[in-house]
């Protein structure tokens, strides 16, 4: 398990250190997160202990987001003067996670129509 904390404290700091190296316009966890993902496409498998380790994150994700709302309520008159553009991106970026995942599921319900059958409550089409 301190193998997988490790692999991704270390993808993290590659991707920060890769954004301000390359002065590259977004977030540096960002980065490493794509740096792990081309690390784990090229393995071809996710270890157990980094399944483990991301399974219990995702269990307490809601945790990580309390130090954001605290930062946002921190800045209310900003959020207060522009309403607008917070909306519209929560709202246009909820819009597109929702095209996009269904476009996925979609896809690879077609690729794989034995899943499709697996499901509980559905008809193999």
């Amino acid at each position: 398990m301190l193998h997988a904390i490790t692999a991704l404290f270390f993808f993290q700091l590659l991707g920060e250190l890769l954004v301000q190296w390359l002065r590259l316009p977004f977030p540096g966890a960002l980065a490493g997160m794509l740096l792990l993902l081309v690390a784990l496409l090229a393995l071809g498998r996710v270890p157990d202990s980094l399944e483990r380790v991301a399974a219990a994150l995702l269990q307490n994700m809601m945790l990580l987001f309390i130090p954001s709302v605290a930062a946002v309520m921190l800045h209310f008159d900003l959020l207060r003067r522009e309403w607008l553009p917070f909306a519209v991106a929560g709202v246009a970026g909820a819009a597109i996670t929702l095209v996009v995942t269904a476009w996925t599921l979609r896809r690879l319900l077609r690729s794989h129509p034995a899943a499709l059958a697996d499901a509980p409550g559905q008809d193999a089409r």
